[in-house]
């Protein structure tokens, strides 16, 4: 009875905050309260309502969907989590002409963030650096965290990539490793995109590896078709039923809303998907696993790191498994045959660097790479 009270007064003080923020100041912003930890993403509105019409933390997309279940939204998630635990007013910017936004685009976005007040801008997605590298430069006093970027040698610019080439490889090995020997990957961003790039060589040398050591033989359908604007389609659907028709049995599905095109194939040939970026699975039963970095931890992070002196800086940061923030979810994952004991083993392998990854962001076409244990095929 105690615990169900407790409860109940805490969802009463949720709605008892303002629409903008439950925590401390951003004076207390490195002391997060329980309360405040306690409260989920999807507790926090995603419309912070300024009285006097600015907002100190704000995001930016580059293309695609905010609510696109993976990261866009994920990021956003850190964005507002951190302001609403420490009394912030935050509002996310998704520039004009949506799939089809261009530099100009995002750069209006960013200024118009920064006009607004903001101190912190968070900027989603590689496409970011060219209007970065014009719009930083003009508010120096502003901090600028690229999220799947570099710094660009800005010195109010962090940027975070993370070493997707390892969450890949860990998803690849899994999946083989619990029976799948026919695999699919579909990437976002036309073969471009450097983080797509690496999570996808990376599942393919995880499978790689998994065969090696079953002593199996694994087929791969590999593609970057319909996927250069992270969007789902009927184009892409079609490919994807094509290919569980040809006998694939699970497709890792590496960009945005194009998980709504894998996941709908994959339903209808009672096939699996692998998830990217965030744990997938509450979004569909096909999902097996998901290959995660930790985009809302991260951000969370540093935006800390700012406001714990609100001094601007210029970074690098490189984060993988040696910082707890890439991995799969073996909380929710559906895998049968393979354990969780196993899992962390491998993944304790990967952290200490003895298991090596190639991180080539250039490897668009894993066929070239010598993998010895797969066929890639049409």
């Amino acid at each position: 009875m105690k615990k169900f009270l407790a409860l109940l007064l805490a969802a009463m003080m949720v709605f008892a905050f303002t629409a903008c923020g439950g925590g401390g100041s951003s004076e207390e912003a490195a002391d997060d309260s329980s309360d405040a930890a306690a409260v989920s993403y999807d507790d926090i509105d995603d419309n912070c309502e300024s009285e006097d019409g600015t907002y100190e933390v704000a995001m930016v997309t580059d293309v695609g969907q905010l609510k696109d279940g993976s990261f866009n939204q994920f990021t956003w998630n850190g964005v507002k989590k951190y302001a609403y635990d420490n009394g912030l007013t935050y509002k996310y910017y998704q520039p004009a002409n949506a799939a089809n936004a261009t530099d100009e685009d995002r750069m209006k976005a960013m200024r118009d963030a920064a006009d607004a007040g903001a101190k912190v801008i968070v900027t989603t997605g590689f496409m970011q650096a060219t209007a970065l590298e014009t719009v930083a430069p003009e508010y120096p006093d502003v901090q600028f965290i690229f999220v799947d970027g570099g710094s660009l040698g800005q010195p109010n610019v962090v940027g975070i990539t993370y070493k997707e080439e390892q969450a890949g490889y860990l998803a690849g090995y899994a999946t083989v490793m619990e029976g799948y020997t026919k695999l699919g990957f579909s990437g976002g961003g036309g073969g471009t995109n450097p983080a797509c790039i690496r999570y996808g060589y990376g599942f393919a040398q995880g499978a790689n590896d998994a065969a090696k050591e079953k002593d199996v033989d694994v087929e791969m359908r590999y593609s970057w078709e319909y996927g250069s604007q992270f969007q789902a389609s009927d184009d892409l659907q079609a490919m994807l039923a094509g290919w569980y028709n040809a006998g694939t049995e699970a497709i890792f599905m590496c960009g945005g809303t194009m998980f709504n095109s894998g996941t709908a194939a994959a339903d209808a040939a009672d096939g699996a998907i692998i998830g990217v970026d965030v744990d997938q699975s509450p979004l569909s039963d096909t999902v097996i696993t998901s290959a995660m970095k930790d985009l809302a931890g991260s951000v969370i992070q540093t935006i800390g790191e700012y406001y714990a002196d609100s001094t601007v800086k210029g970074e690098d940061k490189v984060l993988g498994a040696a910082d707890d923030m890439v991995g799969l979810p073996t909380d929710t994952w559906s895998l049968q045959n393979w354990s969780v004991e196993d899992y962390n083993a491998l993944f304790e392998k990967v952290k200490s660097g003895e298991i090596k990854i190639d991180d080539n962001a250039e490897m668009a076409d894993p066929s070239k790479a010598g993998l010895e244990k797969i066929k890639f095929v049409k």
